[in-house]
């Protein structure tokens, strides 16, 4: 069988990061220039696949700079035409191609308000990366599969490594280190014990705590795109409100769980969900369902996590009879306002 772009994209992950830690200076040099300790606010700026590495970013500057996150909606610069005080914030654009006009208005936008602009983008020369004060870049190489994924591991890995730098944070510094090497090992784990739920399933939910979100949101949306399955997710949290009156036989729910602060509840939930009977797969901790590794830095696992999830998908996708490289009504690049 053919292999798909989005299957030797997903390969080309742990390369893609090994890059990025190399490429530290970009980040110190954005460390150098700003004086973190002065900053009020940070934003984050990103659309889809890039606003789920957004998330994630929240998480991590929020638990290691203690500095308050605010999402961007860059339809308040575009639509409503209403510039926003950003004077001194840190102004954080996430964007593969850097094309899209909203993020390039966002950004020149806050820019303009006094807001110091780093872009983290696979397209350095691009709009986007042209409106900011600083760029740190992913270089991955083009993409040619529409779904995004060695870009999205990328831009996470990117998130780590300024953080890092912010923070001061040796045991961040490490963990990005080391996760090139845990990008490849998880090429190996299987996760196709999903895929008898998901061929028989009405929706998908896929949920997890804090620093995993992202990654959590990220594989649902790739199950829309990629399976073209309705799925949401979502909070660990938020599961145990009013989505959990969605659950049943035929809508199996994708828990990722982390070693920190979040595990015991995140296990309560799984211990609840399996008394209950419900289709529930699970990556990580000691009755993991999901083939992993040993637990490594909380920071770094939950962007290792996507690799054999973006590998089921890719796989399952193919054993329907769909092409994972183009998906239906999309295209590579898409264009907001």
């Amino acid at each position: 069988m053919t292999t798909s772009a989005m299957a030797s994209e997903i390969g080309e992950s742990a390369n893609v990061v090994a890059n990025i830690v190399r490429s530290r200076p970009a980040a110190r040099d954005v460390t150098q220039r700003i004086r973190i300790g002065a900053v009020p606010l940070c934003v984050v700026c990103g659309r889809g696949s890039s606003g789920h590495a957004g998330v994630f970013l929240r998480y991590l500057v929020e638990t290691r700079l203690r500095l308050p996150v605010s999402a961007s909606a860059p339809s308040v610069i575009t639509a409503f035409r209403t510039p926003l005080m950003l004077r001194d914030a840190l102004f954080i654009v996430i964007s593969q191609s850097g094309r899209s006009p909203d993020l390039v208005a966002a950004t020149k936008s806050a820019r303009a308000s006094g807001a110091r602009t780093v872009a983290i983008v696979n397209a350095a020369s691009s709009p986007v990366a042209d409106e900011a004060e600083f760029v740190i870049p992913i270089e991955a190489g083009e993409e040619h599969s529409v779904a995004a994924t060695k870009t999205v591991i990328g831009s996470m890995a990117a998130c780590v490594g300024l953080v890092a730098e912010l923070a001061g944070d040796r045991a961040l510094r490490s963990a990005l280190d080391r996760l090139p090497e845990r990008l490849d090992r998880a090429l190996a784990l299987d996760w196709t014990e999903i895929a008898d739920n998901l061929t028989k399933a009405s929706a998908v939910f896929v949920a997890a705590r804090g620093l995993a979100l992202g990654s959590a949101r990220e594989i649902a949306l790739k199950l829309s795109e990629i399976l073209r399955l309705p799925s949401i997710g979502l909070s660990a949290a938020e599961l145990q409100h009013g989505p959990r009156a969605a659950l049943s036989s035929r809508t199996p729910v994708v828990m990722m769980r982390l070693m920190d602060e979040t595990a015991a509840t995140v296990d309560a939930l799984v211990n609840e969900l399996r008394e209950q009977k419900f289709a529930l797969h699970l990556c990580g901790g000691p009755h993991g369902s999901l083939a992993w590794l040993t637990e490594d830095d909380p920071a770094t696992d939950p962007i290792t996590m996507l690799i054999p999830a973006y590998r089921m998908i890719e796989q399952t996708a193919r054993a329907c009879g769909f092409d994972p490289d183009r998906p239906p009504c999309l295209r590579k690049i898409t264009e907001t306002f």
